[in-house]
């Protein structure tokens, strides 16, 4: 690191695009009431007074108003993009000019000025990170040992994250608490079912145009992701197929009235290819061979190694971009594969990724897992962790709230009875 990169306070396309942000910015607060009553909270009481926060996320207007809530509750806070196509340009310039915090991001960066970017990050010194598939904090384990003392802990967003956490923990290197936020149940069921499920066929009708009615989709993966992605490419016309690894997801999906088979089988079938695993090469060579001619492929798993896109350029004879973010690979048999988004996140490199009355949810879990982390400084083993049921609950409860619904509450006749072994039927 040089010394002037080091001194610089933020890096964005554009900071003129502040005023579309804050727009842009202020409409999704709309749909976010859990997370504004969590700020109004952290605005009077202050939890992250004297702390050195990175975010590693997405940089979109839902992200953007956890960042504004971070600072409102005293937190020292630095943002960089997650994913070099997910940032949306105008929200990093608002939260630079309107808020004052530091954003390293622009969408397209390379792979160099993202690492770059986890350097500057890391370089802030901070005590907690909040991170979107771990990559903040495997660099601090494998590059920055010295800092690993200031570390309060850390909070994970993804599966893919979540897995890397845990080989981490059996390799005996995380030595300090990480919070899974991913399974709190007011995250993945909504988050990753609804909110994926949605913004997936978003991205990939915003970069195609295509109708899906009638057309068969392979969604391969059937975690809560998959499952989202399915119903609604289901409920949209399609025929879809899911592929599986484990046995039980394969019954249930079978169950929910999907085919399952393996990718061998369903690659001369489908005219489109959604993966949703978090592992690599899922859709690989031997696919592309027995593909249908134009067949579309993407990606709405974390990172892009889902797709073996480097054996697909070696395929191919000749790549062009035939729409934004829609390349077409001409391969040498005279068919053609559709790549969308780079084989990035398609809801976030072509649409804006999850509505923000889903990651409403996602955010203040984020938020009050920081909270978490600071209240139990020094108490918690290293590891992960599972968010407490009382707060999944309280974010529930607070989206009910905004939402004007109202639910039973136990008699203390009921409570007694589901607390006593002795009462029979």
């Amino acid at each position: 690191m040089t010394a002037t990169t080091v001194q610089l306070k933020h890096e964005v396309k554009d900071l003129s695009l502040a005023p579309l942000g804050k727009q842009r910015i202020d409409w999704a607060g709309r749909e976010m009431p859990v997370l504004k009553q969590i700020q109004e909270r952290f605005g009077r009481e202050k939890p992250f007074a004297g702390i050195r926060l990175v975010a590693c996320c997405h940089v979109t207007t839902e992200t953007a108003h956890l960042a504004i809530a971070l600072k409102a509750g005293g937190a020292d806070a630095m943002l960089i993009a997650s994913n070099p196509l997910s940032t949306q340009d105008d929200v990093a310039a608002c939260l630079v000019a309107d808020y004052g915090i530091p954003v390293f991001a622009f969408k397209g960066e390379d792979n160099a000025t993202y690492h770059r970017h986890v350097q500057i990050a890391l370089d802030h010194k901070p005590n907690i990170i909040i991170d979107d598939g771990s990559d903040v904090t495997a660099t601090l384990i494998q590059e920055r040992q010295h800092q690993i003392p200031d570390i309060i802990g850390t909070t994970e967003e993804t599966t893919t994250g979540i897995v890397r956490l845990q080989a981490m923990f059996k390799d005996g290197v995380l030595t300090f608490p990480a919070m899974n936020v991913n399974d709190a149940e007011t995250k993945h069921f909504f988050d990753n079912r609804y909110g994926t499920g949605q913004s997936t066929l978003d991205g990939i009708i915003r970069a195609t145009n295509i109708l899906l009615a009638g057309k068969t989709v392979v969604v391969a993966g059937y975690g809560w992701c998959g499952k989202g992605t399915a119903m609604r490419a289901r409920g949209m016309g399609a025929n879809v197929i899911v592929t599986e690894i484990n046995p039980v997801k394969a019954i249930e999906a079978t169950m929910d009235g999907f085919r399952v088979m393996p990718m061998a089988e369903a690659a001369p079938l489908a005219d489109i290819f959604i993966t949703v695993t978090g592992n690599k090469h899922i859709i690989r060579s031997e696919h592309f061979q027995d593909m249908k001619d134009g067949a579309i492929v993407c990606n709405s798993g974390h990172f892009d190694i889902e797709i073996d896109l480097k054996t697909l350029e070696s395929m191919a004879s000749e790549i062009r971009t035939v729409r934004p973010f829609t390349q077409e690979y001409r391969l040498k048999s005279g068919k053609s594969v559709v790549v969308l988004g780079e084989g990035r996140l398609i809801n976030l490199a072509a649409a804006e990724g999850h509505p923000s009355a889903v990651m409403d949810m996602s955010f203040a879990n984020q938020a009050l897992a920081c909270e978490y982390l600071v209240k139990n400084k020094g108490k918690l083993a290293p590891g992960l962790h599972s968010i407490p049921a009382e707060l999944d609950g309280e974010i529930a409860a607070l989206k009910l709230k905004a939402m004007g619904i109202n639910i039973d509450t136990l008699t203390a006749e009921q409570v007694e009875y589901m607390n006593s072994w002795t009462s029979g039927t």
